[in-house]
């Protein structure tokens, strides 16, 4: 099934101060379970021999962000909606894939779970299900959804910079600094002793983005006018703004003129900058330093459990080596941090599944436009969460580990997609060639061989 393309104008590029937004989303909303739990879990049991991992997958997910940003830039359209031009199937299969990675309230939980040890007390399924509420009618209200989170991710990564900024000067010691620096080189490829390819997968599934985290931000760039998306209505409320958005819609294409192609390749160096460094630079900064601050507090201890308990006992390491205020920023800023990430994932399968709905399905429908679909989808998932949670599945950890192996799996399927899309159905002078078509190789090549590797080790065990 293909769509119509219609030739526009490609617009005048953004200043890059203009373009900084969605890698800071993509950031704030990555920035949690792998960042805040996973990561600093593995180096807690497992030491600091895993830290080339997590620059390994930032590296390679740079590559694979910049080939979703790249079709939308050229298009207007989204790479789910490119991926539908094929087979709707897929379009499908990504939305069922975002639904089950997401509808898992692991991010909540675990901020809730947070919340509890900084008040001493309280239940995190309640306190769950309120802030799922809360996030549902913040979403509801906002009058142009994407500039509320990008405006709540601005915050949550500022305070969290501001706290790794801190426990630098105040907790990390310099002979763990060098540890560090000595297992990212001499310990490279190498996994260590109790750590499963399960939760290996899990952990690259958290490093920065991943699964239809990474897809979204074809939808993040169109809201923030990038290329051939300032041709495209923005996702506005039903409840408290004009009905703007109008779906995934016809592809869009710009003439391959002198004019053309000169504003293409500064738009292009401009994406890439913003997103180095919004994004890779600081999940770079965060993953690093937190997997430090978990070896110089927690490497070696025996009474760790599988659970976020782990945040407690740093805590109170803090508190009695530095002072009860470091004990109460660092529970402060991991529960905001999760919960905000936990508004963003409701914000990106709300995303994904109201623009292929409704550019599939419901295109000719007056009643269903995609902010109403929109709602809808992020409310269901809001309830079958709280249900998920009242039915007695709550250990956060676990959440989060169904939740980002199926993340890792999902990167694996469209990233061999995207290279068909990108390298067949562009103009040629912007298609994906050299360099960038290899490191997209080798990105199948990473998330595959861990995907194989951990249900090889499933069926051993049975």
């Amino acid at each position: 099934m293909l769509t119509e393309t219609t030739t526009r104008e490609l617009p005048e590029p953004l200043s890059l101060r203009r373009m900084v937004g969605p890698g800071i989303v993509a950031v704030g909303i990555g920035m949690a379970a792998g960042e805040i739990i996973l990561w600093p879990y593995l180096t807690a049991i497992g030491g600091l021999g895993l830290l080339w991992l997590a620059f390994t997958t930032l590296a390679v997910q740079f590559v694979i962000n910049m080939e979703i940003e790249r079709y939308t830039l050229a298009t207007g359209q989204t790479v789910v909606a490119g991926f539908s031009r094929w087979w709707k199937g897929w379009g499908v299969v990504i939305c069922l894939a975002g639904a089950f990675q997401y509808v898992w309230p692991g991010w909540a939980t675990s901020g809730s779970t947070v919340f509890t040890y900084l008040i001493g007390g309280g239940d995190p399924v309640w306190i769950t299900v309120a802030t799922l509420v809360i996030i549902g009618v913040l979403l509801s209200l906002s009058k142009v959804v994407y500039r509320t989170v990008e405006r709540v991710e601005v915050v949550k990564v500022a305070l969290t910079l501001f706290f790794l900024a801190v426990v630098v000067v105040f907790v990390i010691s310099l002979s763990t600094w060098g540890d560090g620096a000595k297992a990212t080189v001499t310990e490279f490829g190498r996994i260590p002793d109790g750590i499963t390819f399960t939760m290996l997968l899990s952990a690259i599934g958290a490093a920065g983005a991943g699964g239809v985290h990474n897809l979204v931000l074809s939808n993040w760039i169109r809201d923030k006018r990038y290329g051939m998306g300032a041709h495209v209505p923005r996702l506005i409320s039903p409840i408290t703004g004009q009905e703007e958005a109008a779906g995934g819609g016809d592809r869009y294409t710009f003439p391959l003129d002198e004019t053309s192609m000169g504003r293409w390749k500064v738009w292009w160096k401009r994406a890439n900058i913003e997103h180095l460094v919004t994004f890779v630079a600081v999940c770079f900064v965060t993953i690093g330093v937190m997997s430090l601050l978990a070896y110089e507090t927690l490497f070696g201890r025996g009474d760790l459990k599988s659970d976020p308990s782990f945040l407690r006992i740093q805590g109170e390491i803090f508190a009695d080596e530095v002072g009860p205020w470091l004990k109460l920023l660092f529970l402060a800023v991991a529960a905001v941090s999760l919960w905000a990430a936990a508004m963003g994932l409701l914000d990106i399968i709300g995303r994904v599944a109201s623009d292929f709905l409704r550019r599939n399905y419901l295109a000719d429908s007056a009643r269903w436009t995609e902010p109403r679909i929109y709602l809808t989808v992020v409310w269901a998932e809001i309830v079958l969460g709280s249900i998920i949670l009242l039915a007695g599945f709550t250990q956060p950890l676990g959440l989060l580990i169904v939740s980002t192996c199926a993340a890792s799996v999902v990167t694996l399927l469209y990233s061999i997609l995207l290279v068909r899309l990108n390298t067949r159905d562009l103009p040629a002078p912007v298609r994906m060639r050299g360099w960038r078509l290899g490191g997209m190789i080798v990105a199948i090549g990473f998330y595959g061989f861990f995907a194989v590797a951990m249900v090889v080790t499933q069926l051993d065990k049975l």
